[in-house]
């Protein structure tokens, strides 16, 4: 391991040298290819990502229009096994027909799946399928609604032939993370997140100056890792087998060759939308950072009193509990911190511990972490979407991550127009990285083929966690004036105007629409053009339902300064006027505007 640090040191200073050399490419992190590696670069045959990955590395599409592929595992055999997922977290959006669990198998050795079973419960058996899956003893284990049941496998067979056993039910469901990702150890431990019902556990979630509920009861069944037996069938839900507590939600579980268990966490949502008082806009894109834990009994890291703040560089308290802008420790000086901090809002979604040999063998000293990417820091530029690895030594981060896959998103980084978002990662018995996307159900298989440039190795570093949070995003860099025969009579004059409202009034919505005037914000959920995203439905175009009002100029007003605090179809609640403090005028002047997007004559982008 000391070698391997003395390396890292040494490359880092490698790495402004490589961002001058236009059109460099990025070779492996670590210092030496592995020993049977090619000395010199080889082409990627068939590389149809479009991914960026460091020199010598290789993508395939494994497969494709799957489904929203979440977790997933390969078999000793090489077979991928993918659960999907549906339901209100995806829009209510039609699923795949036949059963949420995929096998997937290349016999032809082309890199791609030529061989796709269907297996599992169906919509009409009543699933909606879930993130998390496993094999343990030769058997699948897999996330169904509130369960996590047991496929066995008979010899020689890609899928199961009967029936589940079920092995835990009556898991918690609903709120703002219904998801239960987990993880079984060689003894056949199984570690299961059972994630938060809502942001920060205010008495009124996401909602402007709520205070925080004291105590917090939700965690009693929530915020935190629970421990059961995957030799045991039928067992039951309950309190009494949390493991660790504090955990808003931990989708990603990776274990070292000794045995240690690590989790993510995704940081808690909406500082500056809920407390403007206490933070600026920009904070709401910079805190607080995504956490690496490592996993302890009895241990508690801090949710929901608690959240780290990587400019400090340790917990703080929460604005919901008496927390003052970070200045304040109160309880979180007894809260367990993360191993590693990273970008705010960049949601860490699965993780895995790297135990091959294909890849240079720094790649065994760590983990590689996906990130969903996520909808908090507008206005400003949302990030994430990408893979990265994280060196571990022991029982702490031994250096700042390094950026491993990128390119998933395509040319916009939103929930509303990423073209890929990294949901599960899976190491294959060949040493290939399997990646998976829920948007729209690919699968990408990396494999390593070769050092560059003689072995020389160059890292690129991912942006720290006190980065930046950039300028606020305008609409698409386009003339402002358009291309059209009425060029510089601007977009909103085209829409029309409700009784009532003026164009000018539709001018000011749109600014506050797009978080440029009254820091609402409305795009991170409702998507750049109202055309929705899973987070909340769509305002505008052929899929909008109005489900609170009857569109009205006076109904969408209503709606807004009330706020919904108990979706119908959606997970999260928005608190009245988005968590944002508007005038009057400003409410008025959004509901002009989003009015005037369902009654333009054609669809408009703005």
């Amino acid at each position: 391991m000391r070698n391997n640090e003395k390396n890292r040191t040494l490359l880092s200073a490698l790495v402004a040298l490589a961002a001058m050399c236009t059109g460099c490419s990025l070779a492996p992190a670590q210092s030496q290819p592995h020993p049977g590696a090619e000395a010199t670069s080889q082409a990627c045959p068939s590389d149809d990502s479009g991914l960026k990955l460091p020199a010598g590395f290789c993508a395939t599409v494994f497969a494709d229009d799957i489904g929203h592929a979440r977790h997933m595992v390969v078999a000793p055999s090489g077979i991928l096994y993918v659960n999907t997922w549906s339901g209100r977290y995806y829009g209510n959006d039609t699923p795949h027909a036949g059963g949420f669990l995929f096998a997937l198998q290349d016999k032809s050795g082309t890199g791609k799946a030529d061989v796709i079973e269907r297996f599992g419960e169906t919509v009409q058996s009543g699933g909606a399928g879930g993130t998390g899956i496993g094999i343990y003893q030769g058997s699948i284990y897999a996330e169904i609604n509130d369960r996590i049941v047991r496929y066995s496998l008979p010899a020689g067979s890609m899928v199961p032939s009967g029936p589940a056993d079920t092995i835990v039910s009556e898991l918690p469901l609903g709120g703002d993370h219904p998801m239960h990702p987990f993880i079984i150890n060689a003894d056949g431990a199984m570690y299961v997140d059972v994630a938060t019902a809502t942001n920060s556990c205010q008495l009124k979630n996401r909602t402007l100056k709520s205070p925080g509920a004291e105590p917090c009861t939700e965690r009693e069944t929530r915020g935190g890792i629970w421990l059961y037996d995957a030799n045991k069938t039928n067992q039951t839900f309950s309190p009494a087998e949390r493991f660790a507590t504090g955990i808003r939600n931990a989708e990603g579980f990776a274990i070292d060759p000794s045995g240690r268990v690590f989790v993510t966490q995704h940081g808690r949502d909406q500082l500056h939308a809920n407390w403007p008082d206490l933070y600026k806009p920009d904070q709401e894109a910079r805190l607080p950072a995504e956490e690496l834990l490592l996993l302890n009994q009895k241990a508690d890291y801090g949710w929901p009193e608690c959240y780290y703040d990587p400019f400090l560089e340790k917990l703080v308290l929460a604005p919901e509990y008496g927390g003052d802008s970070g200045r304040t420790a109160g309880v979180c000086a007894n809260k367990i911190a993360p191993i590693a901090a990273f970008p705010a809002h960049w949601a860490p979604n699965p993780m895995v511990h790297y135990d091959k040999t294909q890849f240079p063998a720094g790649y065994g000293d760590g983990v590689f972490i996906a990130f969903h990417g996520l909808w908090d820091r507008a206005p400003y530029p949302q990030s994430g979407y990408n893979v990265v690895f994280q060196p571990v030594a022991g029982d702490r981060a031994s250096g700042q991550c390094e950026m491993f896959a990128d390119g998933f998103a395509g040319a916009v980084r939103s929930p509303a127009k990423a073209e890929h978002r990294p949901s599960g990662l899976a190491v294959g018995p060949d040493g290939s990285l399997y990646i998976s996307d829920d948007i729209r159900g690919r699968i990408y298989r990396i494999a390593y083929r070769g050092g560059s440039e003689g072995g020389a190795a160059k890292i690129a570093p991912c942006p720290s966690a006190t980065a930046p949070a950039g300028n606020p995003v305008d609409v698409a860099a386009q003339p402002p004036e358009g291309t059209h025969p009425d060029a510089g009579a601007g977009p909103v004059s085209k829409l029309p105007v409700p009784k009532g409202a003026t164009r000018e009034m539709v001018a000011l919505g749109g600014r506050i629409y797009h978080g440029q005037v009254g820091e609402a914000a409305c795009t991170g959920c409702h998507g750049d053009s109202a055309e929705g995203t899973t987070l909340a439905p769509a305002l505008a175009g052929k899929n909008k339902k109005w489900l609170w009002s009857d569109g009205s100029y006076a109904g969408i007003a209503k709606t807004i300064t009330e706020g919904v605090l108990q979706p119908k179809e959606f997970r999260s609640p928005m608190p009245p006027m988005g968590g944002a403090q508007l005038s009057p005028d400003q409410v008025s002047a959004l509901a002009a505007y989003i009015w005037s997007l369902n009654h333009e004559a054609s669809p408009h982008r703005i």
